[in-house]
């Protein structure tokens, strides 16, 4: 069982194709969009994302991208896609197309979601066609509670149902996740990746002992298992995030499963180590966690594992060709290794230890302000439609991960590529190797921190129901 109270529940739209999945997917990260990135270069086309409700943090996945597969055999793909999704979601949006009856697709989703006791929510999209009543309560028939109108590609009922999902995960136990306060003397490490990369056999040569099962079958480890050692001193935990076992041919929907597996994992850790195949090179999927662990502002480490597989004189190509395709994150460190020959294997825990030292590190105040002022001098601020962008004043208000947060006069001014430049005007000064560092903007006027439209609209909610 996972502590609802510390993890965001991932919410997984579920429902055949053609139902508006992505469209609500979108309408609801497009809402309230916890992390964006406006860099050049960061893939953006994942189909997971974290976002915000009203007041709970969740990762929203996408299963439209997962196709059913065979026509032949539309049935038993529905059914495998929908054990993988109930299997490590917290709760289930199942979509539905208030124009037509259900259908065997339909039936099949319901039947596995109604089998697993999850909690799910019902959602009727396209509402807006003049959807038939009668046709909605064959719904009902086949064992649904209740069943939510929307328009997806409206945005009607959207409000309603965000509301909804997060009094429903209220109800079973999730909550505003308090700050995690990370022990100082203990080092935590994800090790993240697609199944059968190496990611348990470089754990076994981190340890230097057997403790994971290793097995050349993609998706040997179920679940994520933290293992507690000691090196040179240093106290270490690793997560390691191998992916889910499944008999036959191991699909690009278990990759998908055992991605969302790893942010579990990732959330509660202070380094990412990232495992790619260098025979296969960095691909798609490889970036969409390099993308997340950047979001997330986590020590990042990039393994290249089984380099005892590749012809001699690869290896310097093989890097090259992945800080070109990861050019966001200019900052990770690469290292080479076989995890079965234990080779590098060390320089791993060394740059664990350098990536801590660096997320926590003190700034005095004063160098930092003198450090801003003169950025401010060489390059002022953007001006838009004849204001002037002005900086009240820059803090370092927290530290693993480093955060620096600006006093601005006005947030959407600052363009990205200002941004970028007051980032790395820090970086140039403070390093930051190997870790992400979290940079905020905050609106104040005349003293006054502006309101955001989420205040405006919650006085407005009281003063109507007042």
């Amino acid at each position: 069982m996972h502590n609802t109270a510390s993890m965001k529940p991932i919410i997984a739209i579920v429902g055949k194709p053609n139902v508006g999945k992505s469209t609500l997917f979108n309408r609801i990260v497009g809402k309230k969009v916890a992390i964006t990135s406006d860099i050049p270069g960061t893939t953006r086309d994942r189909i997971y994302q974290k976002c915000e409700l009203d007041n709970l943090e969740v990762i929203l996945v996408d299963t439209g991208g997962l196709q059913y597969g065979k026509k032949l055999n539309i049935e038993a793909d529905i059914y495998s896609q929908t054990l993988l999704a109930i299997a490590e979601a917290s709760m289930i949006l199942f979509v539905i197309d208030a124009s037509n009856p259900p259908t065997i697709e339909d039936e099949s989703a319901i039947k596995q979601i109604l089998r697993a006791k999850k909690p799910y929510l019902c959602v009727a999209n396209k509402t807006d066609r003049k959807a038939h009543e009668h046709q909605i309560s064959e719904y009902y028939r086949l064992g649904i509670d209740e069943v939510i109108n929307v328009s997806a590609a409206h945005g009607t009922g959207i409000d309603e149902l965000t509301t909804k999902l997060e009094k429903t995960l209220k109800k079973h136990g999730f909550k505003k996740e308090p700050v995690q306060k990370q022990q100082k003397d203990v080092i935590s490490m994800a090790i993240l990746g697609r199944p059968n990369v190496g990611k348990s056999s470089l754990l076994n040569a981190l340890i230097g002992e057997e403790k994971m099962i290793v097995s050349n079958i993609a998706g040997t480890t179920r679940d994520t298992i933290d293992t507690e050692f000691t090196w040179e001193d240093q106290k270490f935990i690793l997560k390691d995030t191998a992916g889910i076992r499944k008999r036959g041919k191991i699909g690009r929907e278990i990759e998908f499963w055992s991605v969302l597996r790893g942010i579990r994992a990732l959330e509660e850790s202070d380094i990412a180590v990232l495992v790619i195949d260098a025979e296969e090179g960095l691909v798609s999927q490889d970036a969409h966690i390099a993308g997340y662990i950047k979001d997330e502002k986590k020590g990042l480490i990039l393994v290249v594992n089984k380099i005892d597989l590749l012809p001699p004189g690869d290896a310097e190509e093989i890097v090259h060709k992945i800080q070109h395709k990861l050019e966001f994150l200019p900052w990770a460190p690469v290292v080479m290794t076989s995890a079965i020959r234990g080779k590098n294997v060390q320089k791993i825990m060394e740059l664990a230890k350098k990536i801590k030292a660096e997320r926590e590190k003190d700034i005095p105040v004063g160098e930092l302000k003198s450090l801003i002022q003169d950025a401010l001098n060489r390059h002022a601020p953007p001006r838009s439609h004849g204001r002037q962008a002005t900086i009240f004043k820059v803090e370092y208000t927290q530290k693993n991960p480093p955060t620096f947060t600006f006093m601005v006069s006005e947030t959407k001014i600052f363009h990205f590529s200002y941004k970028r430049y007051l980032e790395r005007i820090i970086r140039e000064k403070y390093g930051f190797s190997g870790t992400g560092i979290d940079v905020r903007y905050r609106e104040k006027t005349e003293g006054v921190l502006r309101e955001t439209s989420k205040d405006r609209k919650k006085k407005h909610d009281k003063r109507k129901k007042g």
